[in-house]
């Protein structure tokens, strides 16, 4: 039976906890940002030194609440992890790295911790580097078998592969 890796929603069977794991941080994380700015989203984007922070703080915050909402449901989850990918990378650089260096690096501050270096730069990014692996994960996956895609598609790829299998 031939299938294309890249649309077969049903493919990846246990892909609903990566996605349950991906919405269980993302969408209180973007909440928070929205709800805690002054801690969590522009006023620590200050401190982190990202730019235009008042604009990225809740702009990330809604990103993060509608794609957790997109990895709760499997709807559209590779387009969901496009943007977590982003955030994720952009995650690391701008607050990982510098723990890596032990200062600030390039426009990004560090903050104050017990340890730098590459043990401490690891301990802290386990949270970072697991969502971003989930991401990933999703963006080739797809949302699975237990998802709103797999429902909406089932019917039109169950056609196309029975006629590619010359059914």
């Amino acid at each position: 039976m031939k299938r294309s890796w890249w649309f077969s929603p049903g493919e990846a069977t246990w892909a609903i906890f990566v996605r349950l794991a991906l919405a269980g941080v993302f969408i209180p994380e973007g909440l928070q940002k929205l709800t805690h700015a002054d801690i969590l989203g522009a006023g620590r984007f200050v401190k982190i030194g990202i730019p235009w922070p008042e604009f990225f703080g809740p702009f990330v915050g809604v990103i993060e609440m509608l794609a957790g909402i997109m990895f709760m449901i499997g709807y559209a989850s590779r387009a969901a992890a496009v943007p977590i990918i982003v955030i994720m990378i952009v995650a690391i650089i701008s607050t990982k790295i510098p723990i890596l260096l032990g200062r600030n690096w390039w426009i990004f501050s560090l903050r104050h911790l017990d340890r730098y270096g590459f043990l401490s730069f690891t301990h802290e990014t386990r949270t970072d580097w697991a969502m971003l692996m989930g991401a990933i994960f999703m963006l080739l996956s797809g949302s699975g078998r237990w998802s709103f895609d797999a429902r909406a598609w089932r019917p039109k790829f169950s056609q196309r592969n029975a006629l590619a299998d010359g059914e």
